[in-house]
This record gives C-alpha cells, structure tokens and sequence, in this order.
C-alpha cells in the first residue's frame, strides 16, 4: 500500500523548527474498499510510522497529527511515543464525555493536546481544561474574531500557534498578539519584493553553486570559483582531509579535491555550504526545504527522463532562492548562467521542467489531487512519488545544517 505524507514546518518565535503537522492523502477508504476511513487511517498511521518510524519523516522533532472522534475515543494516539506525537483535535469534534474522557487519560499519560482550527465555543471548555496548544487559522477567521477568542482563553495554560500564515506581515502580525508557534510558507517568501543588486559575494556563491549543479561540471570552472572563495575553499579542504575519507597523504589543492570527491558530492558539498552562507538570518528550514525539492526533482527526473537528473536538482536546489536574497526570482535569474530551462521554470514561464517543481510544491501542501493530474501528464508513475518523497526528506535531514 503507498503511503501518501507530506510535512508542513511549525516555527517557534525564533524561526526555528519546533514540529512538523502530518499531511496525509485525503479520502484513505479509497486504499482500502472495504474498511471505513477511520480504520484505514489507523493502519496507514500504525503501518508506515510504527514499522518504519516516525522520525523518518519528522526529523526527531515534534509531529502534529489530526485525529477523528473515533480515534481519539479509541485512543489510537496512544500508539505512538509520547514525546514525538502532538495529538490534534479536530475543530468539528464534539466534547462529549468520551472524547473528554479519553482526553483525559492520554493527558495523564504524559500526551500535549492541540486542539486545531480552534474558534471559541463555551462547550469546549472541558478539553480547553486539558489542551496545551490552541491553533488558530489566519484563512479562516478575522484578526478581531482571533483577539476576541484570544481573550476567553487568558484563563487556560495554553500556548497559541498561528495556522496558515503566508507573509512575512502575518507572522509579525501574529507575534505581536502573542502567538508562540507558526505554521505556514511564509519564510519561503522574499520579504522585500524590490529590484536591488545582489552583492558580488553572494553572486559569487551563486556562480559556484550554478557551475557544481551544471549537468557538464567542468572541473577547471569550479576550481576557479572555489579559489576565489577563501570560506569554502577552507571548508572543503577539512572536509577531504577528515577521517572520514582517510587519506593517506593530505591533499593539498582544490583539484584534486575536485576529482576525489566525484560529481556528484561535490555537488552535494559545494552547495550546501554556499546556500549556508548565503541563508544567513534566515530559518534553516529554508535549506531544508531546498534540499527537499532538489532531491524530489532529481528523483522523479530520474524515474520520467531516464537522466541523472542534475537539471532537475538545480531546478529544486535555487526554488527558493528568492526568500534566501528577498529579491525577485527574475532579477536573479539574469546574474545567474543557469540553464533557459531552469530559468523559465522557476519565473512562471513554464517550458518543460515546471510540471516537475509544480508537483513537488503540491506534494508539498498535501494537494493530492494536482499531484496525481501532473504524475499522468508527466508519465510518472504516481504510486512511487511517496517513495521519492520520504527518501528526499531522510536524505535532506541526514546534512548537517
């Protein structure tokens, strides 16, 4: 059975990772004909997480997950470690006494209670009583309905986490009222839209990142930019003498680091640590991600094209490299000897790669239904995208940031 999960990041007032929310594929009876969506639910969660473990997905941090009344009152959570697993109550569940029983006895056990889409309703206090988090969606309710609910709880230990919040404005909006915890794209958007020129040092890591992640890397090429750059030169010379490689004798020049390494970790290496530079002030969830989508791409160029798949890692690596300048994508495409292929993908042209970046940021908002219509017109095998997907997360979180 494919297993269709994606992860949404939930930000604490620092901007650093404190949780990821579940997103899994909508309508699970459809996987199982003959179970009810509860069940399949249930063993979707139990089967992938439990056998394969859930901080393959989650990073070891925090994972938030929305359970239906008959799960909670079968206290399904009560499966999953209680330091991993943040258990969501869905807003439409209704506090009878099982549920507020169940909610209870988990609380006991040590379970935090986050109660989603929250909107005040004099009823809920028996689970406001045990819930620790309280989440507040910025689509769905006005800022005055969000102050007014915000006050009836002034009562309650509960801390407030900010649900689709999509600019940088809504996330200073949100702190100010006293959120402690966000969730949405909103670090993956610039946060000055202006034309303004990029610095010759960053332009610098972005030729260097360009040249690594060229489908013909030409060695000489990356040599020179890597020489120009005292930063990564240093890093990657510790890098290739470390006891991880094991050289017998120290290797002394950039070239020769150059071939050692290969293509492909060279690529790896050299890009990381130029997106870490140019990233400064910035979330690391932003490198992350990046790296999620370039190996997302690379997968499924590798599945369709019968490539490697190097095109396709750029194109995912630089999808977010206009929230990492807080520039306009188009005025940083024309700095950058990137392919027109590239390029136009990731300025809304369109052309032949854009379906591919499309799917991996509808995978991404759990969107399935966009997801299975760009598999087919790709000719992607859809039931492998999963696959690709998790093994881009575990490969993405394996890199030290």
């Amino acid at each position: 059975m494919d297993v269709y999960v994606a992860r949404q990041p939930i930000f604490n007032k620092r901007k650093r990772i404190y949780g990821y929310e579940l997103l899994f594929r909508d309508g699970m009876v459809n996987a199982f004909p003959d179970v009810d969506g509860d069940a399949a639910t249930s063993r979707v969660l139990s089967t992938s997480f439990l056998s394969n473990g859930i901080e393959r997905i989650t990073g070891r941090k925090k994972a938030f997950v929305n359970f239906t009344e008959k799960m909670i009152t079968e206290k399904i959570p009560a499966m999953f470690p209680k330091k991993t697993i943040m258990v969501e109550i869905l807003e439409d569940m209704e506090p009878n006494e099982a549920v507020v029983t169940a909610c209870r006895e988990m609380v006991k056990q040590g379970y935090i209670l986050v109660l989603d889409d929250f909107i005040y309703k004099p009823e809920l206090k028996p689970l406001l009583a045990l819930a620790r988090i309280v989440k507040f969606d910025f689509r769905a309710s006005s800022i005055k309905e969000i102050e007014a609910a915000i006050k009836e709880l002034a009562a309650y230990r509960v801390k407030l986490l900010a649900e689709k919040v999509e600019t940088h404005e809504e996330f200073q909006q949100a702190l100010d009222m006293g959120f402690e915890y966000f969730q949405g794209y909103f670090f993956s958007k610039p946060e000055i839209l202006k034309s303004r020129d990029i610095s010759p040092s960053k332009i610098t890591l972005l030729n260097i990142m360009s040249e690594a992640n060229r489908e013909d890397c030409r060695i000489t090429e990356l040599e020179k930019f890597v020489s120009r750059d005292l930063s990564i030169n240093y890093k990657l010379m510790r890098y290739i003498n470390s006891a991880y490689f094991g050289m017998f004798k120290r290797v002394k020049s950039v070239k020769q680091t150059l071939v050692l390494l290969g293509t492909r970790e060279v690529r790896r290496f050299i890009s990381l640590i130029a997106m870490a530079q140019l990233v400064s002030g910035k979330p690391d969830e932003l490198i992350r991600a990046s790296l999620v989508r370039a190996r997302l791409c690379e997968n499924l160029g590798k599945e369709v094209l019968g490539r490697n798949g190097s095109e396709l890692f750029t194109l995912g690596l630089f999808s977010f490299i206009d929230a990492i300048l807080d520039d306009e994508m188009g005025n940083i495409m024309e700095d950058l000897p990137l392919s027109e292929n590239i390029k136009k993908a990731l300025t809304g042209g369109g052309g032949e790669l854009a379906d591919y970046l499309t799917l991996v940021s509808c995978y991404e908002t759990g969107d399935w239904e966009k997801v299975a219509t760009l598999a087919e017109k790709t000719g992607l095998n859809e039931k492998k995208t999963p696959e690709f997907y998790m093994e881009a997360v575990a490969w993405a979180d394996s890199i030290p940031i």
